[in-house]
């Protein structure tokens, strides 16, 4: 079958764990580059674990269901009182093909991941899927079929679990439990490469549907782990080069998460040529929109161009620009 998946771990993700990682090696300041890097490596693992956790929420979840319908018919005789389960659910297409997909299988056993640090979440999300209308018209209707079913998760993926609280609460207590990092703040970008994962499911494919890589190449690994030793590498020449463009402004109150971007995007700019500059810039630009002071992105915008006009103007500027 063609390989026609996006990569798990994109550009932009690279270039946000590379931040982090330098930010906590000069936070920590007992480790070693080379530890930082091998650190950086374990936040990609970390980020992908949450990805298959998710994908594999589906049959647990499912399976939580299946056992609330045993005890409500193991109560129901205890009491003689007539009741009849609706197994729509539980026998979900879509969630059986989870359950039996080869790759999540694997890794779920290779990396020892389980849900069990979070089932105290699923009776409160399983309330909450139970008052939606699209889960009760999904369970009124005499149709079934595989697309339905998919369909079904696609919403509980995109309309239930974003920033449910109990989800995260469960994904706090799996971060200690399974020694990961980085859950509950990635959960929302893992939930969209979820759903963009079911579209691509065939009833067809079974047990070997293919899920994403977590890299399109070993291309991408690199590109961070490079990216982390050059801007520890060069740190002092790129303070040199902050300090001489502050306009009326002391070095020392520099805002430390802005002083580490521009240190990873001086990184990218002097090591990256293949990279278009603009691409650079308009990256870290957001990145510090997302991670840094309210108005920080002005500020490392305002340095950064500064810094690339007398590069440029002492022809020690590699990348072509169009910015004036």
């Amino acid at each position: 079958m063609p390989r026609n998946f996006l990569n798990m771990i994109n550009r932009t993700m690279v270039r946000t764990r590379v931040i982090q990682s330098l930010f906590a090696y000069y936070e920590n300041g007992d480790i070693t580059p080379t530890k930082a890097c091998k650190e950086l490596v374990n936040s990609f693992s970390s980020t992908y674990s949450l990805y298959m956790m998710m994908l594999a929420f589906a049959d647990e979840f499912a399976t939580f269901a299946e056992q609330q319908i045993s005890e409500n018919i193991a109560r129901a005789r205890a009491t003689h009182r007539p009741y009849t389960p609706n197994r729509k659910f539980v026998e979900n297409a879509f969630s059986k093909q989870i359950f039996s997909n080869r790759a999540l299988r694997h890794y779920m056993t290779d990396h020892n991941l389980s849900w069990d640090g979070g089932l105290d979440a699923f009776p409160t999300l399983l309330r909450q899927l139970q008052e939606q209308p699209y889960y009760q018209d999904y369970m009124s209707s005499p149709d079934s079929s595989y697309e339905e079913d998919k369909a079904l998760w696609r919403k509980i993926y995109t309309d239930l679990l974003p920033g449910n609280e109990a989800l995260n609460s469960a994904l706090e207590e799996l971060e200690v439990v399974l020694d990961m990092t980085n859950w509950t703040t990635d959960i929302d970008i893992i939930l969209s490469y979820i759903f963009k994962t079911i579209k691509r499911f065939q009833e067809d494919n079974g047990a070997d549907q293919e899920l994403l890589p977590i890299f399109d190449s070993e291309d991408e690994l690199q590109f961070g782990q490079t990216l982390l030793r050059e801007a520890i590498a060069h740190k002092e020449e790129y303070d040199e080069l902050i300090a001489a463009h502050l306009k009326n402004w002391d070095p020392t109150r520099i805002a430390f998460m802005d002083r580490i971007i521009l240190y990873v995007s001086l990184a990218e700019i002097a090591t990256f040529d293949e990279i278009a500059l603009e691409v650079s810039l308009n990256e870290y630009i957001e990145l510090a929109k997302e991670y840094s002071g309210e108005k920080s992105y002005l500020f490392i915008n305002g340095i950064l161009d500064e810094i690339l006009r007398e590069l440029k103007e002492k022809n020690k500027l590699v990348k072509s620009s169009n910015r004036k």
